[in-house]
């Protein structure tokens, strides 16, 4: 993130400005704003979620190599890849597992219906505007999944006026190459941006000790388009698409081989898959009077995958497809009370080459909350209702408490409940799942202070406890099953400090995530994590280093499998050689730390994924004016 301590609340847009045509279009170019939180524009500040925004600008600086390198920099998020570039990040947000996190791009969920991964590695960074992690429950807007929090990113946006063509070209380690493309632009009425992207590497072995076949690098191929379309039919009316769509195709590696059931041994492999993630949003955004306004938004998202292996004939399809509608009604009573009210209905649906019991189901839902907004304090209390084709009924409730202690300092006590349905691999896949599962329910209790230490210093601090109930984990004989229940205490900081014209940002988080029967440590959770990022521009040439150090965690849920902690150093630079044409570099891993953040089984024993070492790539970047 950009430090921009000096810029206060009053400078940001105000309420009136940021309801004119375009509204969404102008915010996302903007760091001091969030959408996320409520579904609609409001001051970071004014929100009741402990959130981070990443705007454009400071993805350009921090020059991460994906969304999942982005998100290591946020208090209390951790990211644990299955070995190096292109692999499957697991995100683990105030110490929940991936599935137990709501990842949306353009307001749509993609998330895998049979795993619950969003598959994070396959989306281009080139093809982002905006990245938003709200961390905490947020069910009560967004129903299921958004346990430990909600992941937000947005595609390339238009600019307001002319047109603004760019290309990027990049070289690096392990013979990657970057290649994007794009040309935006609008007028008063409308706005636009295509972008397309081409990202290629050869990669790297990501395992150790395994078969003979898999000594080979795991190379990756990714191809991504993205669309945004925005025009306004009226001063109080507009319209609008969105369209992300990656495909490509990834090598790994599968220690485990596989299974014969001839033979009942486990063969050798060389997969591959052939990918598919996309998303597609259109809609509906109008003010019907001076107090309220309404959107109507309908999406479909896909996940798609064919893995195939080089040794034999096997092949594989799983396909999930989603199709989503959305309505939203912002309303203001008086000056003091305001209310969100809307509904929910999407529909996931499986096509895959293994045999599903069930292959589609429905949820639907409505929601309120209404807020109260006064100079002694400020309240919100909200109320989800869903219904699930499966399993009924659930509802979720949420209330934060706002106290305003002394200029720029604030109180905030929140209580939200969440939930998560199993998905389809929990539920149906042959052999290893558990049609007897039931949802997963979740209490949460969080205290934030949020103050403006000085002009150039603001610090940001959560203290929490997650309660989880019927939590699912893998236990006895590789099958999925409900734990009584287990906690996560926690805290996290995030310090943002201008000092002598270096911007640097600082996120510490502390967590003790237990299953709270065996009071074992849950899986792959270190319990300290640190990012420090330090900035600064000269003139035309810009410096950036970044240090990441995450402690010791275990593998399993039993605790018997150790990953050592490590700590990582990166370097970044830009030149601007003329206002059309950037040079930028980077080095990541600067002191080649050997390091794992999973394990895996072979012949009985336990090895490490292998990470990438040292790491540069060189990049080009050509703006020219027209």
């Amino acid at each position: 993130m950009k430090l921009r301590l000096a810029l206060t609340l009053s400078l940001l847009p105000t309420p009136d400005l940021l309801a004119d045509t375009f509204e969404r279009e102008q915010a996302l170019k903007l760091p001091d704003i969030v959408i996320s939180a409520n579904r609609q524009v409001e001051a970071r500040n004014d929100s009741s979620a402990a959130n981070t925004v990443f705007t454009r600008d400071d993805i350009e600086h921090l020059q991460p190599a994906s969304v999942s390198d982005l998100l290591s920099h946020v208090p209390g998020v951790q990211v644990a890849p299955l070995g190096g570039r292109g692999s499957l990040p697991g995100i683990y947000i105030r110490g929940t597992k991936s599935a137990q996190s709501l990842v949306l791009v353009d307001g749509q969920r993609i998330g895998n219906a049979t795993s619950g991964d969003s598959n994070l590695q396959r989306l281009n960074i080139n093809q982002i505007e905006r990245v938003e992690v709200l961390r905490g429950s947020r069910s009560v807007l967004y129903g299921a999944d958004a346990v430990g929090g909600v992941i937000q990113i947005f595609t390339r946006r238009g600019h307001e006026q002319g047109l603004q063509p760019r290309l990027h070209l990049g070289v690096g380690s392990h013979q990657t190459w970057e290649r994007s493309l794009g040309l935006s632009g609008g007028d008063e009425q409308t706005r636009f941006n295509l972008g397309a992207s081409l990202d290629e590497s050869a990669g790297t072995n990501r395992t150790h000790t395994s078969y003979a076949s898999d000594r080979d690098d795991d190379a990756n191929r990714n191809q991504s388009l993205s669309l945004s379309l925005s025009h306004a039919l009226a001063d109080n009316l507009e319209v609008g698409l969105n369209l992300l769509d990656n495909r490509g195709k990834s090598e790994y590696d599968n220690p485990f081989g596989r299974f014969d059931p001839a033979t009942f041994e486990s063969l050798p492999q060389q997969p591959y898959s052939e990918f598919a993630v996309s998303s597609f949003s259109s809609y509906v955004d109008g003010r019907i009077n001076d107090t309220w306004k309404s959107r109507l938004e309908v999406g479909h998202s896909e996940n798609r995958e064919k893995t195939f292996d080089k040794l034999s004939d096997v092949r594989e399809v799983f396909n999930t497809y989603r199709d989503s509608v959305t309505w939203q009604n912002d309303v203001t009573l008086d000056e003091h009370n305001s209310l969100i009210v809307g509904g929910d209905w999407y529909e996931d649906r499986v096509n895959s080459s293994t045999s599903f019991d069930e292959d589609s189901r429905w949820n639907r839902a409505a929601f309120i909350q209404h807020r109260y907004q006064a100079e002694a304090f400020s309240t919100e209390l909200g109320l989800r209702r869903d219904q699930n084709q499966q399993f009924g009924g659930q509802n979720s409730w949420s209330g934060t408490l706002t106290l305003p202690v002394s200029p720029g300092n604030d109180l905030l006590l929140t209580y939200s409940e969440s939930f998560r349905a199993p998905t389809f691999n929990d539920l149906y896949y042959p052999d290893y799942s558990n049609p007897n599962l039931t949802p997963e329910t979740a209490k949460s209790y969080e205290l934030q202070w949020r103050s403006q230490l000085g002009e150039d210093t603001r610090l940001e601090t959560s203290l929490y406890r997650t309660d989880l109930k019927d939590a699912i984990i893998f236990g006895s004989q590789s099958r999925p099953q409900n734990v009584a229940s287990a906690r996560i205490n926690g805290v996290e900081m995030a310090l943002m400090q201008d000092l002598f014209g270096w911007q640097g940002n600082l996120a510490v988080a502390v967590i003790d995530p237990r299953d709270r029967d065996s009071g074992h440590t849950l899986a792959r959770r270190a319990r300290r994590t640190l990012s420090l990022d330090l900035d600064r521009s000269f003139d035309r040439l810009s410096l950036g280093a970044t240090w990441q150090a995450v402690s010791s965690s275990y593998d399993d849920e039993n605790n018997r499998h150790a990953l050592g902690g490590y700590a990582l150093l990166g370097l970044r630079s830009g030149w601007a050689l003329s206002r059309e044409v950037k040079l930028e570099m980077k080095v990541d891993n600067l002191l080649d730390k050997g390091y794992s953040r999973a394990l895996y089984s072979h012949d009985g024993a336990q090895y490490g994924y292998r990470e990438e070492g040292r790491t540069w790539l060189f990049g080009v970047t050509w703006t020219p004016s027209l």
